[in-house]
């Protein structure tokens, strides 16, 4: 195999395929991705850990032989990243060996036999629409409640639904539930999709729909889901078995609430925050008639006291809570003011934007023990 292809094109597709591969991977052939011709005049490179797949395709100025190639993905990105701006001309040696050269330099990387490679999954049909900024403001409002425990199979990921009337996504790692939901921009008559998407096929699709700002498509078999964006297509593996009843956690009677500057309360929480325990995080609320008082306290380091204003008109109460789970929902929540509302110091807490029309964002916290 023997082609030519712009620098700039190739280092934009690497760094996503390469996203994909497992640096420490027990099974060393996925340290590879595979690079082969499509057609007369385009490139497609894959990667895959088995779970996730990333296929691009690209333009080449000129495919002198056709072909495929497979080299370690992580060494061929460094080295783009730092070719001059000219052609890149790849060509396949004996034995594997694959000669890059660009400009001035020159590189000889061992390769192995195409064969060697896992199959990729095949293809299905996409027949769903989705805004990729949609999909991007689901998936960043959401991820961060994903759990890492490892154990927690069905909670390392998030619920995808989308019908005709609308799409929603839910994480919870049981301490705390992202619920976003909405009805805007919906094209889908007949389609529908309820899957449990993994947490890494969601970091990799916020850099695939990044700079892109057409429509993504979408669908699903037994066992992937399926999202095309653009000349790139992202194949995931789906977590099995049953997501928690979500329902049962929204608070029903939450009747207190009080409402905050966004800014405010993320600063005063981030700096309170500094003088909280290592492990825990735990900060305090005091509410009382139109004002918050957030303090935290450290054995051996210190205390921190901040007061905020508030419209607050209930009586007098105490709740705990990880800092750093409330600085995770205002650091994406997007809206100027956010409505806290509770039922009192031991039972959950939801957090909401303000005057949100489009979407539905709901946060749920559970209190700690203080």
């Amino acid at each position: 195999m023997e082609f030519v292809m712009a620098r700039g094109a190739l280092q934009k597709e690497l760094a996503f395929v390469q996203g994909v591969v497992e640096r420490k991977n027990t099974i060393p052939v996925l340290a590879n991705i595979l690079i082969e011709s499509a057609g007369e005049d385009a490139i497609r490179i894959s990667g895959t850990d088995l779970d996730v797949t990333i296929r691009c395709d690209a333009d080449a100025e000129e495919i002198k032989s056709q072909g495929a190639i497979c080299v370690q993905a992580r060494k061929l990105f460094d080295i783009a990243r730092l070719l001059p701006d000219a052609p890149v001309s790849f060509r396949k040696e004996e034995n594997e060996w694959v000669t890059v050269e660009c400009s001035r330099s020159k590189f000889r990387l061992p390769g192995i036999a195409k064969d060697t490679f896992p199959e990729l999954p095949g293809f299905r049909s996409t027949p769903l629409r989705l805004p990729a900024s949609l999909l991007k403001l689901l998936i960043d409002r959401t991820i961060f409640a994903i759990t890492q425990e490892e154990g927690r199979y069905t909670l390392s990921g998030a619920k995808f639904e989308l019908d005709k009337n609308g799409v929603k996504m839910v994480t919870t790692d049981g301490h705390r539930l992202a619920y976003v939901e909405t009805k805007d921009g919906m094209k889908n008559a007949d389609g529908e999709l309820d899957v449990l998407i993994p947490r890494k096929t969601l970091a990799e699709l916020t850099k695939l729909t990044a700079d892109f700002e057409g429509e993504i498509s979408l669908g699903a078999d037994e066992n992937h889901v399926y999202f095309q964006v653009g000349s790139r297509l992202l194949i995931s593996r789906m977590l099995s078995g049953q997501f928690p009843n979500y329902e049962m956690v929204m608070p029903k009677n939450n009747d207190r609430s009080a409402s905050f500057d966004t800014s405010a309360l993320s600063q005063a929480v981030r700096r309170v925050a500094l003088m909280a325990d290592d492990r825990s995080h735990a900060i305090r609320f005091h509410l009382s008639k139109e004002q918050l008082l957030i303090s935290s306290q450290n054995a051996e380091e210190g205390e921190a006291r901040e007061t905020l204003e508030t419209d607050f008109a209930g009586e007098d109460t105490d709740i705990g809570f990880n800092a750093q789970y409330l600085q995770d929902f205002l650091n994406v929540v997007g809206s100027e003011k956010v409505i806290f509302e509770f039922k009192d110091g031991n039972s959950q807490a939801q957090l909401k934007p303000v005057n949100d029309e489009k979407q539905e964002y709901k946060y749920i916290v559970m209190p700690m023990r203080l």
